[in-house]
């Protein structure tokens, strides 16, 4: 047998020449398809960009800062959501109206103006079409999305065209899971109908928004990705990562988030102060039954730890806390928010100091005051996740109608 270095190398070829085939297009964000496209949308349009430090090039330039240099687009505005722009501050605060030192451009804040007031600010910004550029991590309590949704009903209160440049999202588009918000209990972490986990991309909830909730549509484009699966998670984009907000450091976070942010509105840490934020939940006074508890349900894709964790701020700050970690083990098989559910109903159970937070935010996360009262009642995972299945499944019909990749 010959193995001399060309043949070595020849076979090797050979042998890799069927894996060719296998081989996955790299993903083109919505941006990454404008500029490929010369900008073509925006022609001869004065240009405002809904955006924070996620709206990045996939080699992490900022799109504001390549957008500026680039004499095909004429961008005159930036709007900041919460946290801001470049992303400056912490949750439930935003940067103000500034202008940007890096390029000179004026950047206004967005965070909690929506209707008329919101479309005041488009109009005295004097562009004619509104981008919004913004990484969303599929949950339906997430304020991006809301921010979103304001700015579409803001720009056509104002007259302006908007324009969504569509990103992946995180934790795959596969299905919408758990409860539809209840239009009494709408707020900014929550303002339509939608599913908990509603498993889809910011340009396809912009198509909903649009048909189903704006009571005057907004003149809406949206610029899709290329190269995107539904079932495809964050860490298969090639796609740097760039935290949304000051606690979704990874897209491991995201996972679970749908889930475990419903602790926001228990006593017990969602794990912010810690550097696993909604993977670290707990409290003083919780031990390892906890932990053994929700073990004991077999939740598929997932395990729990009993965790000891000090927050650095929020709730317990500077204090020794019990709880879990938890592991997701099977990205495919995990239910997010079967799983928050799980912890809520064993938490309860396994801590005689559990208690909801006293205005009820637990109702505004989950959309309605049923999770609580049932939780309350006794109910387990089984009789609260099947609780919102005729709702779902009407949810689901309708977002198939808006879903704009396989």
């Amino acid at each position: 047998m010959d193995l001399s270095r060309r043949n070595l190398l020849a076979s090797t070829a050979l042998a890799a020449t069927p894996m060719a085939h296998h081989h996955r297009a790299p993903l083109r964000t919505g941006f990454d398809n404008l500029a490929a496209h010369d900008y073509a949308p925006l022609s001869g349009q004065k240009v405002g960009i809904v955006t924070n430090p996620t709206g990045i090039t996939a080699t992490a330039e900022h799109i504001v800062d390549v957008m500026h240099e680039d004499p095909r687009v004429e961008l005159t505005a930036v709007f900041g959501p919460e946290h801001g722009f470049r992303g400056t501050a912490q949750a439930g605060g935003s940067e103000g109206r500034y202008d940007d030192p890096a390029t000179g451009l004026p950047v206004y804040d967005t965070y909690l103006k929506s209707g008329r007031p919101l479309a005041d600010v488009f109009t005295a910004s004097g562009v004619d079409t509104v981008v919004f550029d913004i990484q969303d991590v599929g949950a339906r309590f997430y304020t991006y999305i809301w921010t979103l949704y304001d700015c579409m009903e803001a720009a056509a209160l104002a007259g302006k065209r908007f324009v969504v440049l569509d990103r992946p999202n995180p934790v795959t588009g596969r299905a919408a899971e758990g409860p539809v918000l209840r239009k009494e209990f709408a707020s900014f972490v929550g303002r339509q109908p939608i599913a908990q986990a509603h498993g889809m991309t910011v340009a396809e909830l912009a198509g909903l928004f649009n048909g189903e909730f704006l009571g005057t549509p907004v003149a809406l484009e949206t610029v899709r990705m290329s190269g995107w699966k539904r079932t495809a998670f964050y860490d298969g984009s090639g796609l740097p990562w760039v935290p949304p907000s000051p606690n979704m450091p990874t897209p491991d976070t995201a996972l679970v988030y749908s889930g475990t942010c419903l602790f926001e509105g228990t006593n017990l840490s969602e794990g912010r102060g810690t550097t696993r934020p909604f993977e670290l939940l707990g409290a003083e006074g919780v031990d390892g039954r906890w932990a053994a508890a929700v073990n004991g349900l077999g939740l598929p894709g997932v395990r729990f730890r009993e965790a000891y964790f000090a927050p650095t701020f929020s709730k317990f700050q500077g204090r020794t806390v019990g709880g879990v970690q938890v592991h997701v083990t099977d990205r495919a098989a995990f239910d997010p928010v079967r799983t928050g559910i799980a912890l809520l109903v064993t938490a309860r159970k396994a801590w005689a100091g559990f208690a909801w937070r006293s205005d009820h935010w637990i109702d505004r996360l989950t959309g309605s005051d049923r999770v609580r009262t049932m939780i309350d009642a006794g109910a387990d995972t089984d009789e609260v996740t099947g609780a919102w299945q005729e709702e779902l499944a009407a949810f689901r019909r309708v977002r198939k109608g808006y879903l704009l990749y396989k």
